[in-house]
Order: structure tokens, then sequence, then C-alpha cells
């Protein structure tokens, strides 16, 4: 195996890791979750990551936006997780979509993947995706940030984890998000993907809920 994952071992197995490397993970979205996926997706080893964003970068972006920089002001997330993906680990194959996810792209976007992660900041779209994996059999990683709070969950086809979730459209009265929040769900979701991708037993059908400002934990059925 390459040296750059012999750190991963025991951890992961040799067989595991090499698993990682021929699967495809589709992570939708590139702001505060998704720039933190895709990099430790990329550093894990999983061998080609979809990446997808139709935005560009903004100054209010800089407090929790791993990927966001000065010098990138007004440039596509999208293009700007490819490029740094490349400086990172060039062995993974990126392939930047710079489009926002809908109903008339979300088939094609997933198609082939092995599993999707939600890096996502609206309900409309979640619903959008959620019907596109249930549709093509994909396990759908789910996160979602607000101030102080994360929240994630896996999905699998049939379960409706996602309308159970969001039966009626909430209103979204805060919208701050911090820098260590993104960051802590980012990795479990990317824990969960990696026991997804590497065939471990994943607890479905519940909430894996977390509250930095008080330091609780909390395990929240859904079924």
């Amino acid at each position: 195996m390459q040296s750059r994952y012999e750190r991963n071992v025991p951890a992961l197995s040799v067989a595991e890791c090499a698993l990682l490397g021929a699967k495809r993970v589709a992570v939708i979205g590139c702001g505060g979750l998704g720039g933190h996926i895709t990099e430790l997706l990329a550093r894990v080893g999983v061998g080609h990551i979809v990446a997808v964003d139709g935005d560009v970068f903004d100054k209010t972006n800089l407090n929790r936006q791993l990927l966001s920089e000065t010098a990138l002001i007004g440039r596509s997330k999208a293009q700007a997780a490819y490029d740094r993906m490349q400086r990172i680990n060039p062995d993974v194959e990126v392939t930047p979509v710079m489009a926002f996810l809908c109903e008339d792209n979300a088939a094609d976007i997933i198609t082939g993947c092995d599993a999707v992660v939600d890096a996502l900041d609206n309900v409309q779209a979640r619903r959008i995706l959620s019907r596109a994996c249930e549709k093509a059999g994909i396990p759908y990683v789910y996160g979602a940030i607000s101030g102080w709070v994360a929240q994630c969950a896996v999905s699998m086809p049939g379960d409706g984890l996602i309308e159970k979730l969001f039966g009626a459209e909430p209103e979204i009265t805060d919208k701050s998000v911090l820098s260590f929040t993104p960051a802590l769900c980012a990795a479990a979701q990317c824990a969960l993907c990696v026991k997804l991708l590497c065939g471990r037993d994943v607890q479905t059908g519940q909430i894996y809920y977390f509250d930095l400002l008080n330091m609780e934990f909390e395990t929240i059925p859904m079924m």
C-alpha cells in the first residue's frame, strides 16, 4: 500500500484501504460542511469524489469554510475543492460539478456513486437528493449545522429518514455557524461514510445530535 495510507492501519485494514480506493462518493455542497468532507475523504483515500456546488465564495464564508480564502472571493467552490484536493492527494480523482443540485441533474450527478454525503444548507435540496438516492438505491449520509449544534445520520433506501426528519418545512431563523461546528459534523459524517464504504455495521434510522455549547451528545431514534 502507499506510504500515505500507512497510518490508516490498523484502524482500517490494508484490504479496507484498498477498497476505499475503488469507491466513488458524491459530496453535495462544497461550503462549510463540504470543504471539510472532501478533504477528509481525500486524505483517508476514497478513490473518486464528485464535488458539487454552483456557488462562489464571498466574505461571509471566511469564518468557517475550509476551502475559502480571501484570494478566492468570487471563485467557484467546486473548483476550489478540485484544486485543493490536487494539492493534498493527486491520486484521488475529483470531478467538480459547478451547478446547484436540482430535480433535473440529481440523478446524473449521483449515478455510479457508492454513497452520497449531504453538505447542503436547505431542506428543499435535501428532499430532492433523498428522492434521487432512494430511486438509485444509494446510501445517503445526512448532516446539518447551526450555531453550536450539529446533527448527522445515515439514511438507507426505503427508510424515508429525511421525510420523517423534515415532515413540515422548517423555518430557519438562526443562520449562524461557528468554525468548529462544521468540522465536527463533517468528521462524524465521514466516519459514517467510511464505515459504509468498508462494509462495516452502521446504525441507521437515528440522528446523532451534538451540542457543543453544553458538550452534550444524544442519539435520537427516528424509526
